[in-house]
């Protein structure tokens, strides 16, 4: 399945994106895509639904974020080794793992806030994974188990203050809108292998990013088994899982997103983000 959350920030109702690209809603049925309703029994009776037996929405409502309520949103850290190469980085001998703020989540048409004093805001296209069932000191071979389902993920990053104004990265990270997911949840059996997806960025339609998951230092599988030794994974927690080179920081000379530019990124299956960008001066 593809599901979805529509509406108005705040007020988003639960769908899906039926066979036909029409979406259809599921209120009836769940109040809302969240810890509850991310199970992996809850998920099997969604799927028995007969998609003309759901209402379809009319019009082209905004699409918020995939998944509501979050309570982690957990990063990983130059986890591609051609986006390693380009930062001049050294491949971690562990996961470099870091907080996002939750509060930095959007919907994945969001405008993009870039933030008061920021000269250095950059892009990241990454493979978000919904967990769906808490995880707790899980093996390898389980971990995708307690997948609920993968999505888009904008990992917006403002590299002055992730990196030169001392501390951890999460300064960096959390800015207001900094984090757009969506378009859509799709569930975990749609997608084959997660470490064989293509994905993209563009920023005013030029190509910074084409990579693929099969460049990840830490495979997705890993990564679940990996943060549940230091932390309880619960259902709605997202992990982004890196991004592959092409980053602003990357270029020669670096490039940094100014207001009105327009980003577009998309991961093979999981759909199509676009976001445009302005500035937080006078903004209070």
């Amino acid at each position: 399945m593809r599901l979805l959350r529509y509406g108005q920030p705040g007020n988003e109702r639960p769908g899906l994106l039926d066979s036909t690209g029409k979406i259809r809603d599921l209120s009836q049925h769940i109040d809302d895509l969240d810890a509850k309703t991310l199970t992996p029994e809850l998920l099997t009776k969604l799927a028995a639904l007969p998609e003309d037996a759901l209402s379809v929405v009319a019009g082209n409502p905004r699409l918020g974020p995939c998944v509501g309520g979050s309570r982690k949103f957990i990063c990983v850290g130059l986890n591609y080794s051609d986006h390693a190469a380009e930062t001049n980085a050294v491949v971690p001998p562990e996961p470099i793992i870091f907080m996002k703020s939750p509060h930095a989540i959007v919907g994945p048409d969001d405008d993009v806030e870039i933030p008061r004093g920021s000269q250095k805001t950059d892009w990241e296209v990454e493979l978000g994974v919904v967990i769906g069932k808490t995880a707790k000191y899980v093996s390898e071979d389980e971990a995708l188990d307690y997948v609920a389902g993968y999505c888009v993920v904008n990992d917006l990053s403002e590299r002055e203050f992730q990196i030169e104004r001392q501390g951890q990265w999460v300064k960096g990270k959390s800015c207001d809108t900094f984090g757009p997911i969506g378009p859509w949840l799709v569930t975990r059996d749609e997608v084959a292998d997660p470490q064989q997806l293509s994905m993209w960025l563009e920023v005013d339609g030029h190509r910074y990013q084409s990579g693929s998951t099969s460049t990840m230092i830490y495979s997705v599988s890993y990564l679940v088994s990996y943060i549940s030794q230091f932390m309880s994974l619960h259902p709605g927690d997202i992990i982004s899982t890196g991004t592959p080179p092409g980053v602003g920081m990357g270029q020669k000379p670096p490039v940094y997103l100014r207001p009105g530019q327009t980003m577009r990124l998309g991961i093979e299956g999981l759909g199509i983000q676009q976001q445009r960008t302005y500035s937080a001066e006078g903004v209070k």
